[in-house]
């Protein structure tokens, strides 16, 4: 017996709703300088990342993933010498 179905799958480059944040007063954007102020809506420190209410995947190392898909490389501060 052979049952087909046919499933269809639709992709889109970006997110529909990039910012997920309901908080008072509202997170900054995932374009501002201080985004990485947002709230966490997801954490998981065990995997090393975040997500923050206005859609950036915050890593351990300090990088980031924005919406857009546009890389942050990690930006530590450097230690006192």
């Amino acid at each position: 017996m052979s049952n087909v179905t046919s499933r269809s799958t639709q992709t889109t480059s970006q997110r529909k709703n990039a910012s997920m944040c309901q908080h008072q007063p509202v997170c900054p954007s995932a374009d501002s300088a201080d985004r990485e102020a947002a709230q966490p809506v997801a954490n998981h420190p065990e995997q090393g990342w975040s997500l923050l209410c206005n859609g950036v995947l915050l890593f351990e190392d300090t990088g980031e993933l924005l919406p857009d898909g546009q890389i942050i490389a990690p930006h530590r501060p450097l230690a006192a010498a």
